[in-house]
C-alpha cells in the first residue's frame, strides 16, 4: 500500500492525492471541494466522475479531509468504492488521479472506467 494519509469507511486517500487536491482547491473559491462519484457509462460499465463543487456535505456523504483537501463521496458511489484507494500518480506517461478499487473486476486502459461482478 502507498503512503496512506487517511482512511474512512475503507476508502483511503493517500498523501500524494491529498497534496494535489489541496493545490487544486487552493486555486478555487473558498468552500470548493472535490466530489468523486460513480456513474453508469464508460467502456467498462461504470466510470468515476471528478467534480469541483461548492456545496456542504450531504448527510449520507463520506467526507475525507486531509490538510487543505476535502473529498466528498455519496453513499451510492461508496457502495462501489468500498476498500478503494485514491492516489495521484506523476510518472513518465503523465499525471492523473487513480482509484485502486478492489470491487472492480475489469477496467479500461485510461483508468476511469470499471466493471463489477
Amino acid at each position: 500500500m502507498t503512503d496512506v494519509a487517511l482512511a474512512s469507511n475503507d476508502v483511503v486517500l493517500t498523501d500524494r492525492a491529498a497534496k494535489r487536491i489541496g493545490r487544486i482547491l487552493s486555486k478555487q473559491g473558498e468552500g470548493t471541494v472535490l466530489r468523486i462519484a460513480v456513474s453508469g457509462g464508460g467502456c467498462s460499465g461504470f466510470q468515476y466522475e471528478y467534480n469541483l463543487v461548492k456545496e456542504t456535505p450531504k448527510a449520507d456523504d463520506l467526507v475525507l479531509s486531509k490538510d487543505s483537501a476535502t473529498v466528498l463521496i455519496d453513499s451510492l458511489s461508496l457502495e462501489f468504492m468500498g476498500g478503494a484507494e485514491i492516489d495521484y500518480v506523476d510518472d513518465l506517461i503523465g499525471q492523473s488521479f487513480q482509484i485502486r478499487n478492489p470491487n472492480a473486476v475489469a477496467g479500461c486502459g485510461c483508468g476511469t472506467s470499471f466493471a463489477v461482478a
